[in-house]
């Protein structure tokens, strides 16, 4: 008997004894998690020692995490998540982080710049939840609980900041336009009379002055928080190089008009600011806010728990339940904490942990787990884990997604060496024209004009707005994108892994075939609209004269429903009740009842008088489309199947030709790993429906979740398909491909423009008109090129190559 306790795939507790087979190394919890090892060969499960592996599956590595600090974290530590906004860069992550570990009772703390969310460990004793957002807020960052008003209102703010800020910049071009640009140009002013020098002109230099300050201000508030928190954090971004460059500009124009002189730049602030702010307020929407979605599935969870005293019931809060402990449950409540059932009966519904819609039947002796629902009966639970599943799953999923890094973080890593560069060479710039005899003047222009220059708007809006494009592009194919980073990563996919129910099927019962006395359908259903079950819900939607009986006396089962219809006792439900209750069952019903696994179905069983009258298949269907899409998908991507079934609901997939696995039989967690030793092989996407398949998603190179899904799993995913035709995913990954091309041609050219137009600034051949000119012709190509049609069938040349592929493997000789 192997004396490993916990599966070497997935980490869950094994049986006693453990799954195992002489031809996979390691212990397993389940089939599916022994086939999944199987299947796989991973080397890293077969060859490394089990603890290793299990601290491996645990850990989804953090950008900047300290694995020698999670010792130090003390048991009694509680984890918030927290939605932050603000946050626009990769310098933000490490400034907050950097903020947390100032913080006392703070233990441990990750920024996710991809989900706008601060994950914090902390010392409840030290402070509540709503102190430490208090104290981590500040710098223009507000750390908060998640929710849909915060979301609007800081909308809403950086918008009205946009429209304040372009009201006074298009006051400040109307003079300029009118008054500066025609004298700076040798034409003089539009109006005749306009002297710069005189009374009048002074006027309306100041006044520029004045509206372009507002201008700037106002839109470019974020802009100048980030380069102050860039250099709290010392490292230095595209903000700084903005902020600098603006700045320059203002101060400069303001040195020159408190001289008297008319040479003045107040147009360059407002353009660049303007220009920047709004490529960061489009990029901003589409970022993934998956924050809301994790402290609402934490509030999901309970706070207390009902625990069996030797003095009677008493209500604990969890932190003070521990293993051992017997805790209550009633019919409508969540299971706390994970255990066994110890007294009682009744059914529980898993579906937020597993994805499948049929409540599992419970009894002494039966695990079940935190965060499931007691849909009927009630039970007491020895309590063997004092951490829940849900727990594990949204810890999970904070680790997986956490690690996402966005395609804007290209930018971010051009600019951690771009923008030193350029403050270098504006420095040298200014220094070597002092040298060559040049007035302070002449040399603080050619400085200066070096910054307006190589002012990153176009490599600023190089992503937001081509991926701004991508959006409504993908929109109008049927798909929402949540997080950019999937048009990065979408276009490189290798693996696409399908979670089976509800998302190849419908995720929904229906009746399939009724064996028996048709005519008890109607008594059937008068009753089971009293249960809350999926396979009773069929049975209603598929009889129409259930309002037309009487029903009492009702009464529910673990393994079904009883009561009185029409005066006759009704019994509707599994074979076991029917032998708790001494009714008998025909053989030819009975034979029906064991052939349904075979057919992938799940049958009821419906009697009266003492005796089963009929038996009825429920089963969910494929979707009309799958065979198509995995035809499609299997031409250029390797297509897998995870399911929690076994039997033959899953084989039907496994004999489509384009289907190159299936996983059957897989748990919540399973499904996780699987995913994780997929992406050992290529780019993986994952498509998924149910709250179970979330850290799947999240752990996925690319997560697609279907429309009707659940509320984990949408905020766990890149992009949600919004339609009821799966095609609409191939469509997704052809457009996620057109458009990381797109950005690499933005990408391309704003480099190409800084390589030659920064040369020119320093030997003095621009001045800060003219950079500013250029900069805003660069800024105006990108858009011109952001916004062109994205044609969502770009993978063609991918499936040419994958039929060439697959050709040649047919005509290779063996």
């Amino acid at each position: 008997m192997s004396d490993q306790t916990h599966c070497t795939l997935c980490d869950l507790p094994t049986p006693d004894p453990p799954v195992t087979d002489d031809g996979v190394d390691g212990a397993f919890c389940c089939r599916g998690c022994l086939e999944v090892a199987r299947t796989l060969d991973d080397a890293a499960v077969a060859d490394a020692d089990p603890e290793a592996v299990r601290e491996d599956l645990r850990a989804n590595a953090t950008d900047g995490a300290d694995a020698a600090d999670a010792t130090d974290v003390p048991e009694t530590a509680e984890t918030a998540y927290f939605a932050v906004d603000g946050m626009h860069c990769a310098t933000c992550e490490a400034f907050l982080e950097g903020r947390a570990a100032d913080t006392e009772g703070v233990h441990d703390a990750a920024a996710s710049y991809a989900n706008d969310a601060l994950k914090v460990t902390y010392d409840p004793e030290a402070g509540e939840r709503e102190e430490i957002a208090d104290a981590l807020s500040g710098y223009g960052y507000r750390v908060a609980d998640a929710d849909e008003e915060a979301e609007r209102e800081e909308t809403l703010t950086t918008g009205m900041r946009l429209l304040a800020g372009g009201f006074f910049g298009m006051m400040v071009m109307l003079w300029y336009v009118l008054f500066l640009y025609p004298i700076y140009l040798g034409a003089g002013p539009i109006v005749s009379f306009f002297d710069p020098r005189g009374v009048g002109g002074q006027y309306l230099f100041w006044n520029v002055a004045v509206l372009s300050g507002a201008a700037t201000a106002l839109a470019g508030y974020p802009v100048f928080r980030g380069a102050l928190v860039s250099l709290r954090a010392r490292r230095p971004n595209m903000d700084l190089l903005v902020a600098l460059a603006a700045s320059a500009a203002f101060v400069y124009s303001l040195a020159v008009l408190l001289t008297g002189g008319v040479d003045v730049y107040f147009d360059i602030p407002v353009v660049i600011v303007l220009a920047v702010t709004a490529g960061e307020h489009w990029e901003s929407k589409a970022k993934a806010r998956a924050s809301a979605g994790l402290a609402e599935r934490t509030a999901d969870g309970v706070e207390t728990a009902r625990v069996a005293t030797d003095d009677g019931i008493a209500e604990r809060p969890l932190e003070r339940v521990d293993a051992g402990d017997s805790v209550v449950v009633a019919t409508g409540e969540r299971v706390p904490l994970d255990g066994t059932v110890t007294d009682g009966d009744g059914a529980v519904d898993e579906s937020l942990l597993t994805g499948e819609s049929t409540p599992r039947e419970v009894e002494p002796g039966d695990d079940v787990v935190g965060g499931s629902v007691l849909v009927s009966g009630g039970v007491t639970v020895v309590v063997t884990d004092t951490e829940s599943t849900l727990d594990r799953v949204v810890a999970t999923l904070w680790e997986a997604q956490s690690t996402h890094g966005g395609v804007q973080q290209l930018a971010d890593r051009l600019a951690s060496v771009f923008v030193p560069a350029v403050l270098v060479l504006a420095a040298c710039a200014f220094v070597a024209h002092l040298a060559l005899g040049s007035s302070a003047e002449a040399a603080l222009l050619t400085a200066l004009t070096v910054l307006v220059v190589s002012c990153p708007c176009a490599l600023g809006l190089a992503t937001p707005l081509a991926v701004s494009n991508a959006v409504r592009s993908a929109l109008a194919h049927g798909s929402i994108v949540t997080d950019a980073s999937v048009f990065e990563r979408g276009a490189d996919v290798d693996v696409v892994a399908f979670d089976k129910t509800g998302t190849l099927t419908t995720g929904e019962m229906r009746v399939h075939d009724v064996a028996g006395d048709e005519t008890v359908l109607g008594v059937a259903a008068a009753l089971e609209q009293y249960a809350d079950h999926p396979v009773a819900h069929a049975v209603c939607a598929h009889a129409d004269d259930a309002v037309e009986h009487t029903v009492s006396d009702v009464e529910r089962h673990s393994t079904g429903v009883s009561g009185t219809v029409d005066g006759e006792r009704v019994l509707v439900g599994r074979p076991a009740l029917f032998e708790k209750e001494g009714w008998s069952v025909p053989d030819a019903l009975a034979e029906r009842v064991a052939g349904a696994d075979e057919r992938g179905l799940v049958p009821a069983v419906v009697g009266t008088r003492g005796t089963a009258r009929a038996v009825v298949l429920a089963g969910d269907d494929p979707l009309p489309e799958w065979e198509a899409v995995v035809a499609d998908l299997a031409v250029a991507h390797r297509v897998v199947v995870l399911t929690g079934d076994e039997g033959a609901a899953a084989e039907r997939f496994r004999e489509h030709p384009g289907v190159a696995d299936v996983f059957a039989g897989v748990p919540p967690e399973g499904k996780t790993a699987v995913v994780d030793r997929l992406r050992t092989e290529g780019t993986v996407a994952m498509v998924g429906d149910g709250s179970n398949d979330a850290p799947a998603l999240a752990a996925a190179d690319v997560g697609v979740a279907l429309g009707d899904a659940t509320a984990l799993a949408v905020d766990a995913a890149d992009a949600v398909v919004t339609t009821d035709d799966l095609r609409a995913l191939p469509a997704l990954l052809g457009v996620a491909r057109a458009t990381r091309r797109r950005v690499r041609e933005n990408l391309a050219w704003a480099l190409c423009y800084n390589a030659v137009a920064v040369p020119l600034a320093l030997v003095g051949l621009l001045n800060p008109l003219v950079a500013a000119v250029a900069m805003g012709a660069s800024s105006l190509l990108v858009v011109a090129n952001s916004t062109r049609t994205l044609a969502s069938n770009s993978h063609a040349r991918r499936d040419f190559l994958g039929r060439m592929r697959a050709l040649l493997a047919r005509v290779r000789p063996t």
